[in-house]
């Protein structure tokens, strides 16, 4: 009965998609990015029936954020806890170096967002900083730097902290001798398939040097490094529930900074690292009654958390290994073992300049192959990050999004995952796939879109049609940047409106038509702000 609740759980949260909204955006003032020589625009989602924000988790763009933070099962969650998420496109900092003014532009970028909210404890409310890869050193450093607001810290398939391996490549900051995070929670995650000891390695000597620290570990059996499976989703939800249970105070107040408790390391539990099919493990037990060499152990909540962390070893302990690869055109396509992502296909659009296929296979472990060797069950193609729509687990289109189309550096880039979750016999398979699409394409026909004016609606409207036309006669495509809403062809629909939510509250809505490859150029993308003011019967 349980395994059965567990797969329609997983059939119910995987069940997302990249269009989830975002009901404000503020452009962060007092840095520029490299990336676009424009400020960075930061995108707040707050859950709709919340009457308080107890925490807010801020992730910068890089990948695997988007993935979490659009998926409907951690939304969920976070609903459940009056948890909201900020994203910031292009990145503010990888390092969270105070002297390039990150600092202070956090604050005003809070600040802002409680002005044009109504949710003013925005400018206080405690920080669960979360970043992936190239970003996952961030986390620890926000902590170190702002260690009376940080809730929980989360590296996702990342980083240790003061890792002398940062995932963007270039040195840690100093955290000088008097800055640490005692007593505040935080947990790195490492895939099984992209395992690395000298990354893991960091992680233990800092609990070491820090016996105040609490750091938690999670190995992602069967997973990798580009990926986010329901189970992860779910298990950093639960750690970021744990962090509030134990850390917030009862009498928080909405207009003062929350004096966040301490966590006591000693009333936690311990249970040992991932040692990849070792079956013998110390059992995991309470802090002062753990038998193990405490030398390999990480910190954990409760047992809850660490009961989870141990059964997620044993899921996939002692499993066969499965491979996946892509085919075009009947083909298989080429597999680079020294690439970071392995399968880099090419953009073969249908007639529409949009749409294109892939097929995920099973193969053998050079992707050489095909083979039979394996659960024989779905392949699953979701999307990690970059502008396309996953139609189904063969078929995609190319979809723009709020990142929109002026980034060179980030717009022509597709990261996808193909994956199965195992069975008895195999463990869980993912394999990434990378597509570059022209950044625009400009051979052919010039395009122009006219698309008229919105005008304001009530919060009692529902829909708006959107009226976009293209001068070349190609269909326009629609996204909405930020507000309370999202598109599904044509039409707009307006979704839940936070319940505090200050009026009149701006939508942003963007029309684009990609033009077709050597025939029909890209068009210049057309923006249109309306406003949802109040009832006329209030």
């Amino acid at each position: 009965m349980k395994k059965i609740l567990f797969q329609i759980m997983l059939l119910l949260c995987a069940a997302y998609s990249f269009a989830g909204e975002w009901q404000w955006n503020v452009v962060v003032k007092g840095m520029v990015s490299s990336e676009t020589d424009r400020n960075p625009e930061a995108f707040l989602w707050l859950p709709p029936k919340a009457d308080r924000i107890k925490a807010v988790v801020v992730g910068q763009h890089n990948m695997s954020e988007e993935t979490l933070f659009e998926m409907d099962c951690f939304r969920q969650k976070l609903a459940e806890m009056g948890v909201g998420m900020i994203w910031i496109t292009p990145g503010l900092d990888q390092q969270w170096k105070v002297e390039t003014g990150v600092q202070k532009a956090f604050e005003a970028m809070m600040n802002d967002f409680a002005a044009v909210s109504g949710y003013d404890e925005l400018k206080y409310v405690p920080i669960v900083p979360l970043g992936h890869s190239a970003m996952a050193t961030y986390p620890w450093n926000f902590a170190a730097w702002n260690p009376e607001r940080t809730l929980a810290i989360v590296s996702l398939h990342g980083d240790a902290p003061r890792t002398n391996l940062c995932g963007y490549g270039r040195e840690n900051l100093e955290w000088g001798r008097t800055r640490n995070i005692d007593g505040i929670p935080g947990l790195m995650i490492e895939g099984e398939y992209e395992w690395w000891e000298a990354r893991v390695n960091p992680a233990l000597a800092f609990r070491m040097k820090y016996p105040e620290s609490c750091i938690s570990f999670l190995c992602d059996t069967g997973r990798g490094h580009f990926d986010v499976s329901v189970p992860t989703a779910e298990y950093i939800a639960l750690f970021i529930r744990k962090a509030i249970e134990w850390r917030y105070p009862d009498d928080a107040q909405l207009d003062k900074p929350v004096s966040l408790k301490k966590v006591d390391v000693k009333a936690g539990w311990l249970a040992e690292r991932w040692w990849g099919d070792k079956a013998k493990r110390p059992k995991a037990a309470p802090y002062n009654k753990y038998k193990g060499d405490r030398h390999d152990a990480f910190w954990y909540f409760d047992e809850e958390m660490a009961t989870l962390t141990e059964d997620r070893y044993r899921q996939h302990r002692n499993k066969k290994m499965q491979y996946i690869g892509f085919m075009q055109n009947g083909e298989l396509t080429r597999y680079n073992s020294a690439s970071h992502v392995k399968a880099s296909l090419r953009f073969l659009p249908h007639d529409d300049g949009l749409t294109f296929n892939i097929t995920p296979v099973f193969t053998d472990s050079l992707r050489t192959e095909l083979s039979d060797d394996n659960t024989g069950g779905k392949i699953t193609m979701e999307r990690v990050c970059g502008p396309v729509e996953v139609i189904n687990d063969t078929t995609f289109r190319i979809s723009f999004y709020r990142m929109g189309m002026y980034n060179p550096r980030r717009t022509a880039g597709i990261t996808m995952l193909a994956s199965n979750e195992g069975d008895r016999n195999y463990k869980g398979a993912v394999q990434e796939l990378s597509i570059e699409i022209p950044y625009r394409n400009t051979v052919g026909r010039r395009q122009y879109i006219l698309f008229p004016g919105i005008e304001d609606v009530s919060v009692d409207i529902k829909e708006v049609k959107l009226n976009a036309e293209s001068d070349c006669g190609l269909p326009v495509s629609y996204y909405v940047k930020s507000g309370p809403a999202v598109v599904k062809g044509d039409i707009l629909r307006i979704t839940d409106i936070p319940v505090r939510a200050k009026l009149p509250l701006e939508i942003t809505v963007v029309a684009w038509q990609y033009g077709i490859g050597g025939k029909v150029c890209t068009a210049e993308p057309v923006e249109r702000k309306f406003l949802i003011v109040p009832s006329s019967t209030n």
